[in-house]
């Protein structure tokens, strides 16, 4: 469950995420170690729960992510289904590496209105030593509707040694 962050949490460093697991970095965030992504804040959203393999956001989008037909933008869809699904793949990665999002893929089942909350739930299907595949979903917070699907492959990273100084 998340809880509320403090703005004033610091980002995660170079040399911290050396020392720490893709899990230990996401559940960073959702603790409050970690100060969350800027994009979290801009779009509406926050991450809502985290375990290996499985990251949840919860977003209400609002007037500001309308496009110009008056309805919730398709990037809005696109950009909580992202989190939720490369942060899926990044609890998965071992210590000294990161996984980025290659490729992703949304499909729009029904218009999501403004003021709606809804979650994005992130699943990792596959970790290699390259790549990570995941699916997600949005899904209402008190309807239960099917609002998207989306797939990813992310791209898994080794982090290069800080340079010393």
């Amino acid at each position: 469950m998340s809880k509320d962050i403090d703005a004033a949490a610091p980002f995660m460093t170079a040399q911290e995420a050396q020392t720490l697991t893709g899990y230990e970095q996401i559940k960073g965030i959702l603790t409050g170690r970690f100060a969350p992504p800027p994009i979290a804040s801009v779009m509406k959203y926050k991450m809502h729960a985290v375990d290996e393999g499985r990251v949840v956001f919860r977003g209400t989008p609002d007037a500001s992510v309308l496009n110009p037909m008056g309805s919730v933008h398709g990037g809005w869809y696109g950009t909580l289904l992202d989190s939720a699904m490369a942060c899926a793949v990044s609890t998965r990665v071992p210590k000294g590496f990161f996984a980025t999002t290659l490729e992703y893929k949304v499909n729009i089942i029904r218009p999501i209105a403004v003021g709606t909350s809804v979650e994005a739930i992130g699943e990792t299907d596959h970790i290699g030593r390259t790549t990570g595949v995941a699916t997600g979903k949005i899904i209402g917070v008190e309807d239960g509707r099917l609002y998207a699907t989306g797939s990813t492959t992310c791209i898994v990273i080794k982090l290069e040694p800080p340079k010393a100084e």
